[in-house]
């Protein structure tokens, strides 16, 4: 088993509050960048905590990018008093590794509410992840984020421009290459927790897509629903339409 690695923290909400959500980035992201979640939960009651994955933001560096080793890292991810999160939303990579740390403990986490998680990835999907990640490293500039995403927010424009300073871009590289096979359908069909999947638009680049969608309604567990016209980052293309959404599957 990877060693896991202590994630840096940040939270929105009052640390009393009586339902704690945990809050996974995708790749080459960071924490602060789930911060339209994280402030809707604070503003419902929930206290949310965000992370930053090994090899982003401010976490510890490290050799091993496998999906199991993130998995891991998220597993020994606990609220303070060591019991299991009410949720956890994870998106693209933080997505896929929430559910392997779900399924492999699971007595971590009530539930699930991955957006667009990459659960398997064929080589079409993982060029184009790998072409947008150079893109983001080539010109990591706000005009160059903002230039790709005019209808994001503001605040959105800003945190990912210094989600790429901040992130390794070794790691992010070692993130593909340590995965050569990246599939992790049968730990989503492990799941013994509600999982509630908000995918992204097929028709945008939704990494959450076709066969895969089909073959994990084959868990009881798993329910998913679509954000018309938003693409892989549902939260930052559609936040009002993907909280409705994320609100729905918590109630």
């Amino acid at each position: 088993m990877p060693a896991p690695v202590t994630l840096p923290r940040l939270a929105w909400g009052d640390p009393l509050a009586p339902r704690r959500a945990l809050l996974v980035h995708g790749l080459g992201s960071n924490g602060p960048l789930m911060w339209r979640v994280g402030t809707a939960l604070a503003d419902d009651g929930w206290y949310a905590v965000a992370v930053d994955l090994r090899g982003h933001g401010t976490a510890p560096r490290a050799l091993d990018y496998t999906i199991a080793a993130y998995a891991a890292d998220l597993a020994g991810t606990r609220p303070d008093d060591g019991g299991a999160w009410d949720a956890v939303i994870g998106h693209s990579l933080g997505g896929v590794a929430s559910i392997v740390a779900a399924a492999d403990h699971p007595d971590w986490t009530r539930r699930l509410v991955p957006i667009d998680p990459a659960v398997h990835l064929v080589e079409e999907d993982r060029a184009s992840v790998r072409a947008g990640q150079v893109r983001s490293f080539d010109d990591p500039s706000i005009e160059a984020v903002r230039a790709e995403h005019p209808h994001w927010h503001e605040l959105d424009v800003e945190l990912k421009t210094l989600s790429t300073r901040q992130a390794s871009r070794w790691a992010v590289d070692q993130t593909s290459v340590q995965n050569p096979e990246w599939d992790e359908r049968d730990a989503a069909l492990r799941l013994t927790v509600p999982m509630h999947v908000i995918a992204a638009d097929p028709a945008l680049g939704a990494l959450f897509a076709g066969t895969v969608v089909e073959e994990l309604h084959a868990n009881p567990h798993v329910t998913v629903s679509v954000v018309a016209g938003a693409g892989h980052s549902a939260h930052r293309d559609d936040p009002e339409e993907t909280l409705r959404q994320l609100r729905e599957a918590l109630a």
